[in-house]
């Protein structure tokens, strides 16, 4: 009796004990205008660190020196696409294995504000949304159709079961998670849509869960971005005017904490443009400038890393502007993972208003220049077809593109015949806006120029009647922002020659990833190919580490174009003479073996070289640069 009495009374006193401590909760407080975690006034400094654009291996470098710049929250975007790459197909493993970052994360005491979509932006092909939703041609992306909101409920029933344990009243980091993304710059402005991922959200995550949104600061945006239960936040850079742009804000979010969800300390370079850049004075003035207000500050991006293989997307603005490899964004931490001025600047900032974390930041990676390699060839594209096309053509009376044939990304071969003798020579021309993105034109095998989505739609060609026209038509990446990103890819219309159209076309998809997986080049011989011949062609080379492995960097010196330059998982470059590849340690220790490389039509003299060294060249014409872990494969470099 003595003994279930003394038992009672531990139990009583255990419950007394956990009725006493305070409920872990983020909410907002409307009435101070400011968040409130576990009931006391919080603010958040934040910065962006994208998982899919980070070898997993610097996963928690990156994470740390965010954290020893003074932030508090990391921001993170979650790109459907990356993890279903077709449908009902997942992959949550390695390098795609959100929880594991997010665990992460939490290890080193990093809250997280989640951005789960569907769509994202970031500069991420098509926005996040997977390419397999345009198999369906008449689809509306973003919207009621009842088409895509079956897949995106699909999804989100995969995806926030994974994230509904991590929430901060769940006991793990994840103290806000946002709906869709700056749906006021979608031209669909669909409320029914957004009401119907706000019911899905809430019924997968709880009542709980803080979920928001984030636009630009302009009205006419705001205005089909926001829902009721849904708190707005809005986005802008450091010269934006602060009051005029938090007043947007304001008036869509009478009270509560100003957030400034996307506070831009740099910018995104665009094939062939210049390489970005923006003042560490002006970003740190501008944070400056919010935190005196008490703002809760998202930086994006405070490191942005690599858009590897096939992932970096790109924006419409009057004309399509595809995103480089690099997504650098002259961030506070390079695409390296090194700290800058413009971090240091900020960490400053942030020492005012709250207190850093004890101790240094850590250095910059150790890098190491590996020198020239030699670079031979190994095969012409169109003489390992069979390997690159395993299961042959498909024939078509006129083309067919991309989706149609279920291809999602790199590159398909269109081929034909020329119709007639054409001794004098004839315009073979393309439909305006119908090379998407960018067609290498070869007759007879011998490169005769380059066809291009928003330039060059003609060129002029001549030859016997027989002759093999092919035109490898690369996709670089579907518009991830604009007003309608429907981006289908290939030849959207028929070539035409003298304005005759032509017909009885053969269309190869390459599935060179899946020729890797297999053991090619490796376990085949080399091709015999015409050394001379002008066009798309495989490269090899080798070079040996001295026993440990650094980062170091890349270059292409007289390349014209190295569109993919991979190592294991995938490495892309897009590179013009001044660009280089960042690549890290993990894909230096990998690469010990011979990979071929895809060359352009217009190599350098003999002998073709790379340029292994510790520094980067910061490029007059930015075209790009990426890297990943692993073993060498094929590096394609075009025209």
């Amino acid at each position: 009796m003595g003994l279930l009495a003394l038992v009672l009374l531990l139990a009583a006193a255990l419950l007394r004990r956990e009725a006493a401590l305070p409920a872990r909760s983020f909410q907002i407080d409307f009435e101070r205008d400011c968040f409130r975690k576990d009931g006391v006034p919080f603010r958040y400094v934040s910065g962006s660190v994208h998982y899919a654009r980070v070898p997993r291996p610097a996963w928690r470098d990156r994470l740390l020196r965010l954290y020893m710049a003074g932030l508090n929250a990391v921001q993170v975007y979650v790109p459907w696409n990356y993890h279903e790459p077709q449908p009902g197909v997942y992959d949550f493993t390695g390098e795609r294995d959100v929880e594991a970052f997010l665990d992460l994360a939490a290890e080193l005491g990093l809250l997280v504000i989640l951005r789960p979509g569907p769509y994202i932006c970031a500069e991420w092909e098509m926005g996040g949304l997977p390419a397999w939703l345009l198999w369906k041609a008449d689809i509306i992306l973003r919207s009621s159709d009842p088409a895509y909101m079956a897949a995106v409920d699909a999804w989100l029933h995969v995806l926030l079961p994974k994230i509904k344990p991590r929430l901060y009243q769940h006991g793990g980091n994840i103290i806000s998670v946002q709906v869709e993304n700056e749906y006021g710059s979608y031209y669909a402005c669909d409320l029914s849509y957004l009401q119907h991922l706000l019911g899905t959200f809430r019924a997968l995550l709880g009542p709980e869960v803080l979920l928001f949104t984030t636009d630009g600061a302009q009205m006419e945006e705001l205005r089909c971005g926001t829902l009721q239960g849904l708190y707005a936040t809005v986005d802008f850079g450091p010269d934006s005017n602060v009051t005029e742009a938090f007043g947007a804000q304001r008036r869509i979010e009478p009270r509560g904490p100003l957030v400034n969800s996307e506070y831009y300390v740099g910018w995104l370079d665009y094939w062939g443009g210049p390489h970005a850049s923006t003042s560490a004075t002006l970003v740190a003035q501008g944070l400056t400038d919010m935190l005196q207000l008490g703002a809760n500050v998202n930086m994006y991006m405070f490191h942005g890393g690599t858009n590897f293989a096939y992932w970096s997307g790109a924006d419409f603005k009057g004309q399509y502007k595809p995103v480089t490899t690099s997504y650098d964004y002259d961030a506070p931490l390079s695409e390296a993972g090194d700290p800058t001025e413009k971090l240091f600047a900020i960490r400053t900032v942030i020492s005012k208003f709250q207190p850093l974390p004890v101790g240094p930041m850590p250095p910059p990676t150790p890098k190491y220049a590996y020198g020239w390699v030699t670079l031979r060839k190994y095969a012409d594209l169109l003489d390992v077809l069979d390997v690159l096309s395993p299961s042959g053509p498909i024939q078509s009376e006129f083309p067919l593109i991309f989706e149609a044939v279920k291809q999602a990304h790199g590159f398909m071969l269109y081929r034909t015949q020329l119709p007639r003798d054409i001794l004098a020579p004839a315009v073979l021309s393309a439909p305006p806006h119908s090379i998407c993105d960018r067609g290498y034109v070869m007759l007879q095998k011998e490169y005769q120029g380059t066809l291009e989505r928003d330039g060059q739609t003609e060129l002029h060609v001549k030859g016997k009647a027989g002759d093999t026209l092919d035109v490898l038509l690369e996709n670089m990446g579907r518009i991830s922002f604009g007003a309608n990103f429907s981006d289908f890819k290939g030849l959207l219309g028929n070539l035409s020659l003298d304005s005759r159209p032509l017909s009885k076309w053969l269309i190869y998809p390459l599935a060179i990833d899946a020729a890797i997986q297999q053991g090619w080049p490796h376990a085949a011989l080399p091709k015999s190919s015409c050394r001379g011949r002008a066009g798309p062609a495989f490269y090899t080379g080798t070079f040996e580490t001295p026993g440990i492995a650094w980062d170091t960097f890349v270059k292409f010196p007289g390349w014209s174009k190295v569109s993919l330059c991979r190592v294991r998982r995938g490495m892309r470059v897009e590179s013009m003479a001044q660009s280089y590849l960042h690549l890290p340690g993990p894909a230096v220790d990998k690469w010990l073996q011979s990979g071929p490389v895809l060359a352009p039509s217009r190599t350098p003299a003999n002998p073709l070289c790379a340029w292994l060294d510790t520094v980067c060249w910061l490029p007059q014409q930015h075209h790009g640069a990426g890297a990943r872990g692993g073993t060498p494969q094929p590096l394609p470099a075009l025209p």
